[in-house]
């Protein structure tokens, strides 16, 4: 499928025009395996559109971390780390979603934190300026994600919209230059690849997938991270070790959220209180479990890293460490809460 036939889908959906079950049938093909490169090369040209359009300049450009969803069951780690860079200096508009394989996704624990999601580039502007970052609402991604998600009702969206969940981070139109991305499903890298290739090519912000023996959708501080960089017309792959940065060694289960899980707590994998927002608020605290704090360090410093706030690994991963335990990264979240002076 071409750009045109797809923009023809598009039209169709737009009107109510498709028959029953084009779009479960549409949905449960993405599903089964990754497009061909010309089918996804049209998907992304025909939601693409202008990448600036309704984007102000003043806006500015910042940093973005967003995972694929899917792996194994982590804390918000992502969440984490964009208030953590935010904190360091980093400019970072963060996107993300509800709950796809975990207890709380982004949104829903932003939403019990009482932190509001920007609704307009101008909110977003006036987050930036205040705090240094934003968390931006659906407003970012084409209309024909929603569209298509009401169309199946009243089947499970999270049945059928792993390949959108996915896709999603390469959709958004942000003031971002460079954009961190973990792949939980191997089998996705290439398509995801040449997704970050193809955002990379059209200019509008550099992207860094990651992915790790334990299929987490972050950087984790205790395995290597195979890391793919896109950038302009430039492709680069390294290994991200974080041993050969002073990082201890660590597990998959220290990352687990803590939701009332009574086999994990029979384990004595986290402690017995179920609470996930107090458990969000001790790691950034620098009261969590070590590797907790570790790996969302790991995940800020990446972030001014392919800022390009610094190039100095040592220095981001100190400064990340310095804003947890002095209480920085907390005080931000603290701001945020309210919302009034930015969203009133």
């Amino acid at each position: 499928m071409e750009a045109p036939v797809w923009r023809s889908f598009w039209d169709r959906l737009h009107e109510g025009g498709l028959r029953r079950g084009e779009s479960v049938a549409l949905l449960a093909s993405l599903a089964t395996r990754m497009p061909d490169r010309s089918t996804l090369t049209g998907l992304l040209d025909s939601l693409a559109g202008d990448r600036s359009a309704g984007v102000p300049d003043e806006v500015g450009a910042a940093v973005n971390i967003v995972g694929t969803g899917g792996g194994p069951r982590t804390f918000n780690i992502s969440t984490a780390a964009a208030l953590v860079a935010a904190a360091m200096g980093v400019r970072v508009v963060k996107t993300g979603s509800r709950a796809y394989t975990g207890s709380l996704g982004s949104v829903d624990l932003l939403e019990r934190l009482g932190v509001p999601l920007t609704a307009s580039y101008e909110e977003t502007h006036a987050s930036l300026e205040v705090h240094g970052i934003a968390f931006a609402g659906a407003f970012v991604y084409p209309a024909e994600l929603g569209l298509l998600t009401r169309s199946v009702l009243p089947l499970d969206i999270r049945q059928l919209g792993g390949f959108l969940n996915a896709l999603g981070p390469f959709l958004a139109r942000l003031p971002a230059r460079a954009q961190l991305t973990g792949v939980a499903d191997r089998r996705l890298v290439t398509g995801l690849r040449h997704a970050a290739g193809h955002l990379a090519r059209g200019g509008a912000r550099s992207v860094w997938l990651c992915v790790n023996e334990a299929g987490a959708d972050e950087l984790l501080s205790f395995l290597p991270n195979r890391v793919y960089a896109c950038e302009d017309a430039m492709e680069d792959e390294f290994v991200l070790d974080p041993a050969r940065l002073g990082l201890r060694p660590g597990l998959p289960d220290e990352l687990r959220p803590r939701d009332g899980d009574p086999v994990a707590h029979f384990r004595e994998l986290r402690p017995r209180d179920g609470d996930p927002v107090a458990h969000f608020r001790e790691v950034l605290s620098g009261r969590g479990a070590p590797v907790a704090e570790e790996t969302v360090a790991l995940n800020a410093a990446a972030l001014a890293v392919a800022g390009r706030v610094t190039g100095d690994w040592g220095d981001a991963l100190a400064a990340a460490r310095e804003v947890i335990r002095d209480g920085r990264a907390l005080d931000l979240l603290s701001r945020l809460r309210s919302g009034a002076d930015v969203h009133a």
